[in-house]
């Protein structure tokens, strides 16, 4: 019920003496014969409370979004963002709860958005024509994300909720996606540009992502809550453009070498997985796994029991990962160099030289 940044703020209070926290922190340890940094722990909710004020935060929110787009288009948002701080002055500033403090948190960065875009298709017409071209269109949606994104940093400053930076950090990436585009032209689907670009930003989060994790290798603080939402931001903007420059999202069928080369690339994701202890990689590239997969069992026959051959094979692989995840990062990190080893979380350190 407890994370380690809530540790961490009861030492900070003198609630808890730093002595004391360490001594749970090994309890929980030896009960559960895993280290702590192993389960990558963040905070969602704290009892079922959580859901419910979460639930009828969001009620509100629709019905003040509602009430301000009867007015006009811009004030939905406006109404819904400032309602979502308003909320987040008791929630989160004073009650600390974590699943409406994430709520709120996005309702707050949708609604910056969402303001803009209303006043845009309000007025846009009349302001920048029918027609206003790419570069115009794209510096627009460039402009809405930088806003969004100065929004959401006065928000972190305000109530330092953990997702708020990959919230911010989003937006900045979908500012320099279409700051890019403005200028080469806008694609009406995705293309091999567009799905570059994404890569291209999404490594960018996630060497954001490690920085974070860096700066508290033992996951004690906010800190580590601040990067596992940074990685589950930067995980579907690596995984996805990849498989899509492959072929794998084109068409029902992909060929045996392509459903291989998705298999050995799921593999390098795991082994990144464990080495920086995170598993945002390899939820995010598990559909793509199981359709390669899938269809590499249709090649060799198996047509009739293909999902089901390619459920067993995938969920027993991941089920046995899981229990030996201590295990495989021992064997992993120790293969790496002593510099780039000493990066990653003190724990893994620890269980590789054990």
């Amino acid at each position: 019920m407890y994370s380690e940044s809530d540790l961490q703020a009861a030492v900070d209070a003198r609630v808890l003496t730093p002595e004391a926290a360490q001594a749970f922190r090994s309890h929980i340890a030896s009960v559960r014969a895993a280290p702590g940094a192993d389960e990558e722990s963040f905070r969602l909710i704290t009892g079922f409370n959580d859901i419910f004020v979460s639930i009828a935060a969001v009620i509100l929110l629709v019905a003040v979004g509602w009430i301000g787009e009867s007015i006009h288009a811009a004030l939905a948002g406006a109404f819904v963002a400032g309602s979502a701080w308003f909320l987040a002055e008791y929630f989160t500033k004073v009650r600390r709860m974590a699943l409406p403090s994430i709520v709120l948190m996005l309702a707050f960065a949708g609604g910056i958005a969402a303001t803009m875009i209303g006043f845009l298709v309000e007025h846009g017409e009349a302001i920048f024509g029918e027609d206003p071209g790419d570069t115009v269109a794209g510096l627009l949606m460039g402009g809405i994300a930088l806003i969004t994104a100065v929004a959401t940093w006065l928000h972190w400053k305000r109530f330092m909720v953990p997702i708020t930076v990959a919230a911010g950090t989003a937006a900045l990436a979908a500012m320099a996606v279409t700051l890019i585009l403005s200028i080469t032209g806008m694609p009406e689907e995705p293309d091999a540009l567009v799905m570059s670009l994404v890569l291209v930003a999404g490594l960018g989060v996630f060497t954001l992502a490690m920085w974070w994790d860096r700066s508290d290798r033992a996951r004690q603080t906010r800190r580590s809550d601040v990067a596992f939402w940074l990685h589950l931001l930067a995980a579907p903007m690596i995984a996805h453009p990849i498989f899509f420059l492959l072929g794998v999202t084109e068409g029902e069928n992909i060929t045996s070498g392509a459903a291989v080369m998705v298999v050995g690339i799921y593999i390098v994701f795991g082994l990144v997985a464990l080495a920086i202890d995170r598993r945002a990689l390899l939820v995010s590239a598990l559909a793509y796994v199981l359709f390669a997969l899938t269809q590499l069992f249709r090649t060799f026959g198996a047509i009739e029991l293909n999902v089901a051959l390619t459920a067993l094979v995938i969920g027993s692989a991941l089920l046995l990962l899981s229990a030996f995840w201590q295990n495989a990062r021992a064997i992993v990190v120790g293969q790496l160099p002593a510099n780039l080893a000493n990066q990653l979380p003190a724990t893994i350190r620890a269980t590789a030289q054990a």
